[in-house]
């Protein structure tokens, strides 16, 4: 079985880090509940305003049908609307 490493780097103003930081429970709960093959997230600040999100999938297909679903719960929904700008996405495999 291959893992699925999603890399999304976004900006979030630095004023609502702590904003950032008090949704990701909830997002992650979420993801826990609805996202088949969600295996783990780590959350990593790369600057003041710049993050990356490090999230493992099973498999591809988890990954992207994960991404069809969007921001479809509450926890999710308030974690993404906190991103100002996306900058990258990025999907490879671990070895």
């Amino acid at each position: 079985m291959t893992t699925t490493v999603e890399l999304t780097r976004f900006r979030v103003s630095p004023e609502r880090a702590g904003d950032l930081l008090a949704a990701r429970p909830g997002m992650i709960a979420d993801f826990q509940a609805d996202r088949a093959g969600f295996l783990d997230a780590k959350l990593v600040r790369v600057s003041p305003g710049e993050w990356l999100d490090i999230v493992e999938w099973r498999s591809g297909a988890d990954f992207a049908a994960s991404r069809a679903k969007g921001a479809n719960l509450p926890g999710i929904r308030a974690f993404f609307d906190l991103i100002d700008e996306l900058v990258s996405t990025e999907e490879g495999t671990l070895s």
